[in-house]
């Protein structure tokens, strides 16, 4: 079952540039889908949209369609702030807000009303656990977030978008600071996420797009070249440009 279907969409900057051009892609519920490519193909960009963060950027014309569970998100009286909740993001740079590993993860929480200790408490066990950090933090729950390593970071804010129980997952390349060890656990986590939330990720090399994608699109200068299962997709690609790509000739 799909959980977003896009329909036409085109994005044009204003320095005229045109990021995404009559992008037609379904993402499946409960699964990994991959946007690879070169940089500057428009990767970033789609996964912004998919909870409108680009509405921060400097976009001049927007066409076409995101539907979620059928609603189409571009619409003008769309909630942000219930988008963002269903459709959470973690970037490549984990940023760890200043207080304790525990005020991290209930902050937003906290800020919608809720107030109850043991759904907090809930929150912080479960979020962590999901994202493989919990065996690490659960006796520093208490210490400043600034003191984990930077594997910890991203697997904290990973923690803090599963805290507030998303539906899709977005992430722009979250491992690309982050050594093979804590590399591996993040996308160890992304395989047991996808049994409960739809994951669309933006990986950091061509290799972990082939390890983890379920589904993959290969994006080029803005137009989606080739769109298909992550295991047939990497070994037998159908465009010259994704093979190309894909064995290093060029990006």
């Amino acid at each position: 079952m799909d959980k977003i279907t896009i329909e036409n969409l085109s994005i044009q900057y204003s320095d005229g540039t045109e990021s995404l051009k009559n992008i037609n892609l379904s993402i499946q519920a409960n699964t990994i889908t991959v946007l690879f490519g070169p940089a500057g193909g428009g990767k970033s960009t789609l996964l912004r949209v998919l909870n409108r963060l680009n509405d921060l950027a400097d976009v001049v014309q927007m066409t076409g369609r995101v539907l979620l569970d059928g609603k189409n998100i571009l619409e003008r009286d769309v909630n942000l702030t219930a988008l963002r909740r269903r459709v959470g993001m973690v970037f490549a740079r984990p940023v760890v807000l200043p207080m304790s590993i525990r005020k991290n993860l209930t902050y937003a929480l906290e800020l919608s009303g809720e107030k109850r200790k043991e759904i907090l408490a809930d929150a912080v066990e479960d979020s962590l656990l999901q994202a493989a950090l919990w065996d690490e933090v659960k006796d520093r729950l208490d210490e400043p977030a600034v003191a984990l390593s930077g594997g910890q970071q991203q697997r904290l804010c990973l923690a803090r978008s599963l805290a507030l129980k998303p539906e899709v997952i977005l992430l722009d390349e979250p491992t690309s600071g982050l050594d093979p060890i804590s590399t591996g656990k993040v996308e160890s986590s992304l395989q047991e996420l996808k049994q409960k939330y739809t994951i669309v990720l933006v990986p950091h090399s061509i290799q972990q797009a082939a390890r983890t994608a379920d589904f993959a699109a290969f994006f080029l200068q803005g137009d989606l070249i080739e769109f298909g299962e992550g295991k047939s997709l990497f070994v037998n690609p159908k465009d010259k440009r994704t093979e190309d790509y894909i064995e290093g000739r060029f990006g």
